[in-house]
């Protein structure tokens, strides 16, 4: 018994499976089918067999009628599988013993008699001798139709019996491949995400399921490697920060008059702002692999945000080159975009000797963006790893100090999240120069 406290799960229903229900289906389907072509026909044959007698029927009626009239045809001289019966001035005059139990009926109008257990299709006309009456047995109607009736009652259901066979067969063949697929799906865990399913090759229906899976597992399988990547990363550079300020609190708590509450001050708040920028650029990061950060796009002039750029970096007291910044608009994340021109200009300006160069110009359906520095420049093997979250170079730019390693990773995804391209070249000066390319977009 279940306690009184307790609640009882409610149990799944377990449905018919698909090759279940296409059978059924196609059995009612099949069935109605025949069994209203089978009626149909039924119908159809009695019909014609009926109007046939009714033709033979006028007929008779017309010759013998005519003959009648000559005053000189005997009616027992009309075969027995015709019904002839004369009602005249001198009494009534037969064919045959049972004609005399036929009915008198209307002119035009024909009846299914029964006379002595059998059935006949009967019809009167007024002649010059009497009226006329003339049957037509219709036995081999009822027999033709019984017949029918019952090598139909026997094949239909027959027919339906086969037909479900072979949709069953062949529906269960058609889906095998699709239970294969589920099996091969049901045995992919979390941690073989690099497995792929086998469609056998062909290129249908199954074979582009197949496809289709296999590319939803590889999107599957990136955003697990995005998401440990996020979590190494998060953690390996969160390390250090964190490292600093501790060890300058175990140091004032062991010796407290070896630092001072200013310096400890000054180093927790320098490594929060650290940690603090590590975090928003791999949330970020993070929202961009999600394709999540972009938002609405609206126009955005880029040449204004250059200005802006070229403004603060000059209030920094950096020197700042922005005689080529020409006007640019391109569709975008206002936000973002400004945020890749920071990004770049605080890298040129951390490597800069002397000066910082921003260009902003339009070219065909683009619009161009150009930040140099005058430094040291890039080594042609590193310009792909710089834009590489954390990555370290020889020459230790993309970790240098005051920079989190993130900068130019962010500049990549935002330029890819606006259908653009970052990258890195030498400048006229000797150092870096890097292009970041935006779609364009009409006034």
């Amino acid at each position: 018994m279940v306690a009184e406290t307790g609640t009882v799960a409610p149990q799944r229903r377990r449905g018919r499976s698909i090759r279940t229900r296409v059978t059924v289906v196609a059995v009612l389907v099949v069935a109605l089918a025949l069994g209203a072509g089978s009626v149909a026909g039924v119908l159809l044959l009695s019909r014609s067999l009926t109007d046939g007698v009714v033709v033979s029927l006028e007929s008779d009626l017309d010759t013998i009628g005519d003959r009648v009239e000559e005053r000189r045809f005997d009616i027992r001289s009309v075969g027995d599988e015709v019904l002839v019966r004369l009602r005249g001035h001198d009494g009534i005059s037969t064919n045959d013993e049972d004609a005399q139990l036929l009915p008198e009926l209307a002119e035009d109008h024909i009846e299914r008699v029964a006379i002595d257990g059998d059935s006949y299709l009967a019809a009167s006309e007024d002649t010059d001798a009497g009226l006329l009456t003339v049957a037509r047995p219709v036995e081999h109607v009822d027999e033709a139709v019984s017949a029918a009736t019952g090598l139909l009652a026997f094949a239909v259901p027959l027919a339906i019996a086969l037909i479900g066979l072979v949709v069953w067969v062949v529906s269960g063949r058609a889906l095998a491949p699709v239970e294969r697929l589920r099996r091969q799906v049901d045995q992919i865990d979390p941690a073989d995400l690099d497995r792929r399913l086998d469609g056998g090759g062909a290129d249908d229906e199954v074979g582009r399921l197949a496809g289709t899976m296999n590319r939803m597992l590889d999107r599957i399988e990136a955003a697990q490697r995005t998401q440990r990547q996020f979590v190494s990363d998060a953690s390996h550079e969160l390390r250090s920060p964190l490292a600093t300020i501790r060890q300058h609190a175990e140091v004032a708590a062991v010796h407290p008059g070896s630092i001072s509450t200013d310096a400890l001050a000054d180093v927790v708040l320098h490594e929060g702002a650290r940690m603090q920028e590590l975090v928003e650029g791999l949330l970020l990061l993070a929202r961009l692999d999600e394709h999540r950060g972009l938002g609405t796009a609206v126009p955005v002039d880029v040449d204004d945000l250059a200005l802006a750029e070229v403004h603060r970096l000059r209030g920094l007291g950096v020197r700042v080159d922005a005689g080529g910044v020409s006007p640019g608009r391109a569709r975008g994340n206002e936000v973002l975009l400004a945020r890749a021109l920071r990004n770049l200009a605080d890298n040129a300006a951390r490597h800069a000797r002397t000066a910082v160069t921003l260009r902003v110009q339009a070219e065909g359906p683009w619009v161009v963006v150009e930040v140099e520095d005058d430094g040291g420049g890039i080594a042609h093997d590193q310009r792909e790893r710089v834009f590489e979250r954390f990555a370290r170079l020889d020459e230790g730019r993309a970790r240098d100090e005051g920079g989190s390693g993130l900068g130019l990773a962010i500049v990549r995804e935002i330029a890819l999240a606006h259908g653009g391209s970052v990258s890195v070249t030498d400048a006229a000066s000797g150092g870096a120069r890097f292009v970041l390319m935006l779609p364009s977009t009409a006034e």
